[in-house]
């Protein structure tokens, strides 16, 4: 009982030195622990070493083509990380965990005048450990840098609606030109739309479309913005129009992309998962809907986003945070002061559950599947499944169950218990298992070439692992091998067998040699 009553004094008094060790764990401990994930961060990772390996510091390539996927943001402060510290998993990742760590204290400092200080610090807490913001926060992609400028982009909506300054109004357009920078055009049609809603829905349509088209705003967002897309337009023409603008942001909204088709009612499964450990508060939540002041602002923040992702031809779990950060301010409101017990520990216990048995899951998997590739992707998980790993899992389950049960902790400290070892079984224990099994084969393979194939040609046929050539640190082009090369591929991919010299084969991939069989 002391234990607990000295916990909640601490929250309330100094809580706030909770959040610089739990950012640490969500987003820097083994940081650079797991191996690259293919397809995004090996993109990402092996265009950012192209950049500084060419000196073009305008147009992004992916083996030796021009990459319009993304604005050049991201390219730029992972080239400086690599640049500083070497090219390395934690390096190339290190602008992520950053963006994840200004995303929470940013949310912490918009919270704290707006509701009490201990829900205040809880926002920020499920900003921090949020499975899948944790995830973004972790990997060496744009979604963690783009999360963070939507965030300080509406926050700083919402304070110049309250107070009108010119200096939230520079911010404003700063952030931005900073996430058109980052992604493109979502990063202004989220805040417009939000902030066209909360200036209309108080008759203020005048206001607003005052301030949308201010010189001053308009002037920082085109100084921002504007220089790199003017060069990158002028360097590659209308290939970067039809690249970016059509391929990658019209097409991923009218078209499905890279197979990630989905139903409309796909976030509302995903989202309980995406926000885990919670998604079960969202029950309790809903008990507390208000349209009143800011909780409109941030209900129709969330709502536009779930609703406008739900009904694109392009579904990604990552699309939905761009409108969770008011959700978790909004779950922080309601559910801090006392969260459901239940609901906080039971949906994070029954995952743990379903994962103490994901070597017979992914078994049973592979056998509906039974190729080579995923025989050997079977194999890799088999290394890192075994003992350590139920171990692992099993105390992880038993430490929630015992949360959940242990009567004299009030219910928000149980609800930050869950968060601290939810965060740390997935830095320390899922995510290293994930990427072993699915890309240690990839890293060895790469490492292989390296040293053993040094003045070799290698390209890359049948598969898209761009973290290849991130860990071989040589461009592998994408395209059928000739006689005399060699293809990183699937092992079921040789066809006909007896033309290829296989020289490494682990995980179901392979580097085999094309010969001239007479």
């Amino acid at each position: 009982m002391r234990v607990a009553s000295g916990l909640r004094h601490w929250l309330l008094h100094s809580g706030d030195g909770f959040l610089l060790p739990l950012v640490i764990l969500a987003f820097f401990w083994q940081l650079g622990t797991p191996a690259l994930f293919d397809l995004d961060e090996g993109a990402f990772s092996a265009a950012t070493w192209e950049m500084l390996q060419r000196g073009d510091f305008i147009t992004t390539f992916l083996n030796g083509e021009p990459r319009f996927d993304k604005p050049i943001l991201i390219y730029w402060l992972q080239a400086i990380s690599v640049s500083a510290f070497g090219l390395h998993e934690w390096s190339v990742r290190l602008p992520s965990a950053l963006a994840a760590s200004a995303w929470v204290t940013a949310t912490y400092y918009f919270a704290k005048p707006r509701m009490p200080r201990r829900n205040a610090i809880l926002a920020a807490v499920m900003v921090a450990t949020s499975a899948m913001i944790v995830i973004i926060g972790r990997a060496a992609i744009a979604d963690a840098m783009l999360n963070l400028l939507i965030a300080l982009t509406l926050f700083d909506v919402w304070r110049y609606w309250e107070q009108p300054t010119r200096m939230v109004l520079f911010r404003v357009f700063l952030w931005l030109g900073l996430g058109f920078l980052c992604k493109g055009p979502v990063a202004v049609a989220i805040p417009l739309v939000v902030s066209a809603f909360l200036y209309i829905s108080h008759g203020q349509w005048r206001i607003w479309l005052k301030t949308v088209f201010s010189p001053y705003g308009l002037a920082v967002f085109l100084a921002v913005a504007a220089p790199w897309y003017l060069l990158e337009y002028q360097a590659q023409g209308q290939a970067f129009i039809d690249g970016f603008f059509f391929k990658h942001n019209v097409s991923r909204f009218s078209d499905t992309m890279e197979g990630h088709g989905g139903e409309v009612w796909y976030y509302l499964v995903a989202l309980p998962l995406i926000i885990m450990p919670f998604g079960g508060l969202l029950v309790q939540l809903l008990k507390n809907i208000s349209g009143q002041g800011i909780e409109r602002f941030l209900w129709f923040w969330f709502a536009f986003v779930f609703v406008f992702f739900s009904f694109s031809n392009t579904q990604l779990p990552h699309y939905l945070l761009y409108g969770i950060t008011p959700l978790l301010l909004l779950l922080a409101m309601h559910c801090g002061e006392n969260p459901n017990r239940w609901l906080a520990v039971v949906p994070a216990a029954l995952v743990a559950l379903v994962l103490l048995f994901l070597p017979e899951v992914l078994t049973s998997v592979v056998a509906k599947n039974p190729t080579p590739y995923f025989q050997g992707l079977l194999e890799q998980s088999q290394q890192v499944t075994g003992l350590y790993y139920r171990v692992a899992t099993g105390i992880y389950l038993l430490a929630l169950l015992a949360l959940l049960l242990w009567p004299q902790v009030q219910n928000h400290l149980r609800l930050l218990g869950v968060t601290v070892l939810q965060t740390l079984f997935l830095g320390s224990v899922l995510l290293p298992v994930v990427a072993y099994t699915q890309q240690s084969a990839v890293k060895e393979a790469a490492r292989f070439a390296r040293h053993y194939l040094v003045d070799s040609v290698i390209v890359m046929d049948g598969v898209n692992m761009p973290s290849f050539t991130t860990y071989r640190e040589t461009v592998t082009p994408r395209r059928a091998p000739v006689v005399g090369e060699y293809v990183f591929t699937k092992a079921d991919y040789l066809q006909p067998v007896e033309n290829y010299l296989v020289v490494f084969k682990q995980g179901g991939l392979v580097l085999a040699k094309k010969v001239n069989v007479p």
